[in-house]
């Protein structure tokens, strides 16, 4: 083999790289790496230390290359028409420097040509030279990546972008975490959603596990992907990381309403859900208030139905006087508060005896948690969990809330990681609001 140096190889690379990174931002160049006429001739050369290393070209390759390279600069070539002397060339590049040199040739080709595989085949060819600078194959690899997903060759553009991933590259325009974005995007273009959701959570994971912030982005995909795809549990756990990091109440918003749309809940467990809405300033439809007091039962919390009415008709929702239903469940309410309030101490003795039966304890808990009497409710409910036949899951789930209540935040979020079945989605949700609150504690301890 002769070894044959090139001013033109040198800046090869050079050009190459500039068509990568315009191709991937879709303006791709024309210029096509390759020798001069005079590299040809031009020998090794040899400093006063030591011989200095050349790209090595065979003579053979050299002898096939160059008809092929003057075809191609030629004005209005069809690359169509010349491809089959391309393609013949590949057998030829053995070395490293033959192999970088015709991917280069190949992936101009392409661009020129129009013909996307061969773009993917000449770029393809140059990583796999190892000539490519270390500083930019995080670039080379990102193109592929592009090609290979446009070509639905996933499995090739998942190998490509995990490089560039691994290697942190980044630009001006696309950041590490946008290329982990498109990663969980592939996944999602062949719909495997679970896999492309776990990917997702990972790196999610990854970055807080840095104590890095998390794009909002990446919760918001996440929750679409899994709540149009109905990816149960995912979904909650994207909902519930989504509104701790942005609690901003449109997103409390829509995790509420998502929580009830993929489930049909009954009274007493809508009930809870919509206690968390009133207190993250959720409830903007006059059915959210309706909902509210059906499912508190006027005749059973009083003072709650009293309390939510009087909220739909200061926002305005339900103006005052403009339902008669509502106007009635607000009349009766008011009428029984003051009756349920004296009768308050005769249900605390009550659900406080020896043999208290497990309804007259619940009734005790779910009367002082209406009344803001948060730490006798939590402990009518942490009673009620030590008697049979107790739903296990309503009473965690308003003991979770009688605790936040006490300010006990540490105990509410234990408390709810317990609750399961049905009402699991709901206590997540207490759980991040919880998370809410004792962050926003902490921030007024240290600020005061």
């Amino acid at each position: 083999m002769t070894n044959m140096s090139s001013p033109g190889a040198s800046k090869g690379l050079a050009r190459q790289l500039a068509l990568a990174v315009a191709l991937a931002s879709g303006t791709a160049l024309l210029a096509v790496p390759g020798f001069t006429g005079a590299a040809y001739a031009q020998k090794k050369k040899k400093d006063d230390k030591k011989e200095e290393a050349k790209p090595a070209y065979s003579e053979a390759f050299v002898k096939a290359y160059q008809p092929v390279d003057v075809a191609l600069k030629a004005p209005g070539v069809d690359v169509a028409a010349i491809k089959p002397q391309i393609l013949a060339l590949v057998p030829l590049a053995v070395s490293p420097d033959e192999q970088i040199a015709l991917g280069g040739m190949i992936f101009n080709a392409g661009i020129s040509g129009k013909d996307m595989p061969l773009q993917f085949q000449g770029v393809e060819m140059m990583l796999g030279s190892g000539k490519v600078q270390p500083a930019d194959v995080g670039k080379f690899s990102l193109v592929a990546f592009q090609i290979a997903n446009a070509l639905n060759q996933f499995d090739k553009a998942r190998s490509y972008l995990q490089k560039a991933i691994d290697l942190g590259y980044s630009a001006p325009s696309t950041s590490t975490s946008d290329l982990q974005m498109n990663m969980a995007e592939l996944y999602f273009s062949e719909e495997r959603y679970t896999e492309g959701l776990k990917y997702l959570s990972d790196a999610i994971a990854a970055r807080k596990a840095q104590g890095q912030p998390v794009d909002i982005r990446w919760y918001k995909r996440g929750v679409s992907v899994a709540y149009t795809n109905e990816i149960v549990p995912q979904v909650y756990d994207f909902v519930q990381a989504w509104v701790i990091d942005y609690p901003a109440p449109e997103n409390w918003r829509d995790a509420v309403n998502l929580t009830r749309n993929l489930n049909e809940f009954d009274g007493p467990v809508l009930l809870d859900l919509l206690r968390l809405g009133k207190k993250v300033g959720t409830l903007k439809d006059k059915n959210d208030y309706v909902f509210y007091v059906e499912a508190a039962d006027t005749r059973r919390l009083p003072i709650e139905v009293k309390q939510v009415i009087e909220e739909a008709n200061a926002s305005g929702v339900i103006p005052k006087g403009s339902d008669s239903w509502v106007e009635e469940q607000y009349k009766l309410a008011s009428g029984l508060v003051a009756e349920d309030r004296a009768a308050l101490p005769v249900l605390e003795r009550d659900a406080n005896a020896p043999a208290a039966r497990l309804r007259t304890v619940i009734a005790a808990g779910d009367t002082f948690l209406s009344y803001g009497e948060y730490a006798k409710a939590a402990g009518f409910y942490e009673r009620s969990l030590t008697m049979p036949e107790v739903d296990r899951n309503l009473a965690l789930t308003r003991l979770g809330i009688a605790q936040i209540g006490a300010g006990d935040i540490d105990a509410a979020r234990a408390t709810f990681a317990k609750v399961e079945g049905l009402r699991g989605p709901i206590a997540m949700l207490w759980s991040a609001y919880a998370q809410q609150q004792g962050t926003a504690t902490a921030a007024t301890a240290v600020g005061g």
